[in-house]
């Protein structure tokens, strides 16, 4: 195994390391997105934006913390971890600190959720609550949503859809059709990055008693499940150009395919997580992709 995966960060680069940066366009994607697709209404509200975009990444990387701190508790993480996952163990990171660093990420963002309600709508603080709340759940609790096959449901629904939805509602005290029917896809694609970590994993999950989508579909349905997300995504957006929803402007994500037919490529005839790393990389890549260019699409179509 490739001991430079597994070696010891140290200084900026463990604590760089343990918050899972890549993960973070997650948050960064439903945020630009819903924001976008306010332009037809009104000039966005920039310091509106840069508000929901700091919670909503304060939030991921608490989620983040959250499953690194439940994992080690659960024994799920040792030192042969392979990936970001396992700092605790590998980095020497105190566990206590971890936790605490999350749930004051939580405190920071329920403080920007306020002024954000105080600017828009205080049906956000529900809603923020509940999001909040699901990325704790996710790994905490009695029965963490992560041990289960709901994981890439619940990601996709709380960290994709729902926040496209806060992102267009804070700026304009509603909600469309349209804002609803582009979220989807994007919903998709948070979960298959979701997915994609738990294919990485499927062997340690399996051993460890987590039934999460993969280990139950095994893992060349569940390939099969991460590239029928990418194809529906694709698929959606064209549908959404037929049937008048949004403009052929659109159509522009389809710059994104490459990098989704290189994820699916990647984790075809490979078994061990170190061998996969790659393939996760690419799915978070072209999740990003997608949704830079679908906001791009949506500027297009509003400026040209």
């Amino acid at each position: 195994m490739n001991g430079s995966v597994l070696e010891k960060n140290t200084g900026f680069k463990k604590w760089w390391k343990m918050i899972r940066p890549h993960t973070l366009t997650a948050s960064f994607v439903p945020v630009a997105l819903g924001t976008a697709l306010v332009l037809p209404i009104r000039i966005p509200d920039f310091l509106l934006f840069i508000e929901m975009l700091i919670a909503s990444m304060m939030i991921q990387i608490a989620t983040n913390l959250f499953n690194e701190y439940f994992d080690f508790k659960r024994g799920l993480d040792d030192s042969s971890s392979v990936g970001i996952g396992g700092s605790i163990v590998r980095d020497g990171f105190r566990p206590k600190t971890i936790l605490y660093l999350a749930l004051s990420l939580c405190a920071a963002s329920m403080l920007i959720g306020v002024y954000i309600c105080m600017k828009s709508n205080w049906w956000i603080a529900a809603a923020g609550s509940v999001c909040i709340l699901t990325g704790y759940l996710y790994s905490g609790g009695p029965l963490p949503i992560a041990y289960t096959p709901f994981g890439e449901m619940i990601s996709g629904l709380f960290m994709g859809i729902f926040i496209i939805w806060i992102s267009f509602f804070i700026q304009t005290d509603m909600l469309t059709l349209n804002t609803v029917l582009i979220s989807i896809p994007i919903g998709l694609l948070v979960g298959g990055i979701n997915m994609a970590n738990n294919i990485r994993d499927l062997s340690r999950d399996k051993e460890k008693g987590r039934k999460t989508l993969p280990v139950l579909l095994g893992r060349p349905a569940a390939i099969r499940v991460l590239a029928s997300l990418f194809v529906i995504s694709y698929l959606w957006i064209i549908g959404l150009m037929v049937f008048q929803v949004e403009s052929a402007w659109l159509l522009v994500v389809f710059a994104s395919l490459p990098k989704a037919i290189q994820a699916t490529k990647l984790f075809r005839g490979k078994t061990r997580s170190i061998q996969l790393m790659p393939a996760m990389k690419a799915t978070a890549q072209m999740q990003t992709l997608f949704g830079i260019l679908l906001s791009v699409g949506l500027v297009l179509d509003y400026v040209i």
